[in-house]
């Protein structure tokens, strides 16, 4: 039974993985509890599709994603459009990725994560489904290729945004949303200020669990649960109520992914 008033959509979360295998159910009561009526998961790779699909609960709704994330492109990406068009046609899949640029943990194949890239977001305006970004390092060139790729028919979320306010601004005239996780809670980070000059009505909360847990939690293994922490920081940021905040995000998450 639900039992909070608030009610959030967790809008990237890798729920599927290895981290919570061993109590599983109790993180899925816990995130009900807290008020999480849905959860997006976006693939790291093809095989990601077939741990998603055991995940259930009474009181969540799972949403799945088709992608490859760009750490996991390490050869040539020519031609992965055509099995990306195959399992993002699904039904059950709401959105392409994740995918985007990562230069932090390798430069060795960033013409294949590009490849990789405009292949998702080709897929993404087939479909008419929004792509999930990743980016590490790699702003500027990300931006680029969504510039490139913008016809009018791409539409998607910058997930985790920590850019500046002028790559904030040029995001959201490309069509994006802001995805929105801990990292906006760490007092060093800056940010929080970059958040508070953005508009609150393309931004969507998300927890990139298990990474990423915002304060009180950093450290820690990140679960849906923790996204109110999260939520209670926007509040402040924009100086409204909690249940506002969530209500508008909420909102925001339904339009872009057309979820009933």
């Amino acid at each position: 039974m639900l039992l909070n008033y608030l009610y959030m959509i967790d809008t990237h979360c890798h729920i599927y993985l290895p981290q919570f295998r061993q109590d599983l159910a109790a993180v899925l009561d816990r995130a009900a509890y807290e008020g999480i009526t849905d959860i997006m998961m976006p693939a790291i790779d093809f095989g990601s599709l077939e741990q998603m699909a055991v995940l259930a609960h009474p009181n969540i709704l799972f949403h799945k994603m088709a992608g490859i994330h760009p750490c996991d492109v390490d050869g040539p990406a020519d031609g992965i459009g055509l099995k990306l068009l195959e399992k993002g046609r699904s039904k059950d899949m709401v959105a392409i990725g994740e995918t985007g640029l990562d230069y932090y943990w390798s430069k060795e194949h960033i013409s294949a994560q590009q490849v990789s890239l405009r292949e998702h977001c080709v897929v993404a305006k087939q479909l008419d489904k929004p792509v999930i970004l990743h980016n590490r390092d790699s702003t500027e060139d990300l931006l680029d290729i969504i510039e490139e790729q913008q016809d009018g028919r791409l539409r998607g979320i910058w997930h985790c945004f920590n850019g500046t306010p002028e790559q904030g601004r040029r995001a959201l005239d490309l069509g994006l949303y802001l995805g929105i996780g801990g990292v906006v809670t760490f007092k060093n980070a800056g940010v929080d200020r970059v958040v508070a000059g953005m508009p609150l009505d393309r931004m969507v909360l998300e927890t990139d669990a298990p990474y990423l847990a915002p304060v009180p939690k950093r450290g820690k293994r990140n679960e849906p649960s923790f996204m109110k922490y999260t939520a209670q920081k926007l509040s402040e940021l924009f100086d409204i109520s909690v249940e506002e905040t969530d209500r508008i995000t909420t909102e925001n998450a339904r339009r872009l992914f057309r979820l009933p």
